[in-house]
């Protein structure tokens, strides 16, 4: 017997938001730990784009340069996660 599931689109955004955050949190631990073999990941993970050119000097970061990015990335999980639950609920009826 099938169900006629819906997703709850408060739920799955606040679950996209908090798997950002945790993602973003791991990254910034592994970019302060394996500095330079995290940028050759992203070199990589970007085709070759070179970061080294755009990369600020460490002594510049503050806990403004970690907050700012992990607030705009949780709030972008948490609006795409209610946007595919509304569009799935949308398209499944």
């Amino acid at each position: 017997m099938e169900t006629d599931r819906k997703l709850r689109p408060l739920i799955l955004g606040a679950t996209l938001a908090i798997t950002i955050a945790i993602m973003y949190i791991l990254c910034t631990v592994a970019w302060s730990i394996w500095h330079e073999a995290m940028l050759d990941f992203l070199n990589a993970l970007f085709h070759g784009l070179d970061f080294r050119k755009i990369q600020i000097p460490e002594s510049a970061y503050s806990i403004k340069l970690f907050l700012l990015p992990l607030a705009v990335l949780t709030v972008w999980g948490f609006v795409s996660g209610v946007l595919l639950a509304g569009i799935y609920n949308l398209l499944k009826r």
